[in-house]
Order: C-alpha cells, then structure tokens, then sequence
C-alpha cells in the first residue's frame, strides 16, 4: 500500500515579498473604487486624498483633536494651562527650564477618579460623534481602524511606560449580542498592536447587566455600574490599559478601575476616542 505524503510538509509555492504584501491591498483597493467608488460613511462623499479608510481626508481633519494642555490625571483640556515648552519652573533653587510640575484640574484636585491617569483622542462631538455612531450602532466596525489609529497618534505619546496589557472595557452581553460586537474590543485590538502590548480580555469582566449610560442622568450612571465589574487576580501589581470608546461622567472608568484595584493592580490607566466637555 503506497503511503500518503506526510501533510506536515506541502509543495513549495512561491512566497510573497514584503513589498507584494505591501503592493497588492493597495492595487485591489483601488481596482474595487474603479468599480464601487468608496464612500465615506459620515458624509456619503467619495474616499480621495489623504483618506483613512474608511474615513474620507475632509471628515479625518475635521476631527476636533485634544492636544495638551491638558489634565496630567483626567485628561481634560486645561485651556489657562501655559504649554510645557514655555514654562520656567524653580529647580533647586534657581530658575531653570525644564519639563513643569504635573498639573490637574480643579475636579482631580478635589476628587480624583479611581484610575491613575486619563486619555482622550478627540472632543465627543461633529465627525468624531458620527463615527462612533456608525460603529457602534450601524455596524461599521471598519472604523474602529482609523478611530484607533486616531487615539494612538493623539495619545500614545503621553501614556505612561510599562503598560503590560490592554484590557477592553466589558460591555453587556445581551447588548454585545445583539450589535454582534464590543466596539471596545475592537478598539482595543487594533491600539495593542500599535503599542506593541497584548490584550487581555479576561482580565476584567462585567458581573451583571446594567442598563445603557445614555439613557441615564449623570447620576444615575454612577449607581448604575455600581459593583458591576470584577477583575481576575492576572492584574495584580500590572499596568492595566482600560480601553473604552467615550468617556462621558467617567462612571464606567472609574467603576473598573475600582475592581482592578481590588484585584491588585499597580497601576491603572484609560484611554477613549473621545470624552464630553
């Protein structure tokens, strides 16, 4: 009996190039526009120059970005801060320039939130507002890709070292059933790969459903997620990345932030596309 070819080992094929792999999307994008013309799911215009699929250039610089300054804790503009570059501060002494003392808004000042430290790509409102609309609740979850490219190039660079994980914020099962997806998951996702760090998931659960935030007053957000999380003993003495799409009142933050606390967490930080003002 003849024996069969072992299965570990099949045909050599010819192997695509980085540049091939880097060539051919491009090629098979513009090829499907030829025939389908993409269109920009905010606007409806035609994709063209400087497009961040699938966001067309208008509605990607149209995006109302938070630059510092801005609260060292929360994240909140701080217009009446003076940027870092011009500050002159006492050092030892004498005056010498160099990077400012920390600074946080009055609200940190007087309450701080339960994570250590927050970041927001943009403000909540005109294109960015559509965005998450279309992602979350028509379906588009290709823009998780620009929106998380977007939070990544807005606050990447003020996010504190040795993040050892990015944990999505969990969302209700029967709504994650329902919309087929967590819109923070994908987020997510695409931000680790970008920060070079893994996503744990399973890291922080959702112990019982709750009703939507946005239906609710600032308040009763608070008590709504109250005790609604819980975080597996892996974070313990870790530098846990919350990723969330929009930070509103900061309830669901911060009510994560307190179960990866009561597991042990080192430190904790959060990272949206977008806050309220």
């Amino acid at each position: 009996m003849s024996r069969l070819p072992p299965l570990e080992h099949p045909p050599s094929r010819p192997r695509l190039t980085p540049l091939s792999l880097a060539v051919f999307p491009r090629l098979a994008i513009a090829a499907l526009d030829l025939v389908f013309p993409a269109l920009c799911p905010v606007c409806g215009n035609e994709l063209g120059p400087r497009r961040r699929d699938p966001l067309c250039g208008p509605c990607w610089d149209a995006i109302d970005r938070i630059a510092p300054p801005f609260c060292d804790r929360c994240g909140a503009p701080m217009p009446m801060r003076e940027p870092p570059e011009s500050r002159v501060w006492a050092a030892g002494g004498g005056g010498e320039e160099g990077p400012p003392p920390p600074a946080v808004c009055s609200t940190c000042a007087a309450d701080g939130p339960a994570y250590d430290y927050a970041r927001s790509a943009a403000v909540y409102g005109g294109v960015t507002r559509e965005a998450l609309h279309r992602l979350k609740f028509g379906g588009r979850r290709a823009l998780a890709r620009p929106l998380a490219d977007l939070t990544v190039e807005q606050c990447g660079a003020t996010l504190r070292d040795g993040i050892a994980a990015v944990v999505p914020v969990p969302l209700a099962r029967d709504r994650e059933w329902e919309r087929g997806f967590n819109q923070a998951a994908l987020l997510a996702e695409r931000i680790a790969r970008r920060l070079e760090v893994p996503v744990r998931a399973a890291w922080l659960a959702r112990e019982r459903a709750t009703k939507p935030q946005s239906d609710l007053h600032a308040a009763e957000r608070w008590a709504n997620v109250r005790g609604a999380f819980r975080a597996a003993p892996a974070v313990a003495d870790r530098h846990v990345l919350l990723v969330d799409d929009v930070l509103t009142t900061g309830a669901t933050l911060a009510e994560c932030a307190r179960a990866l606390r009561a597991a042990g967490a080192g430190c904790i930080g959060a990272v949206t596309v977008a806050r309220v003002r």
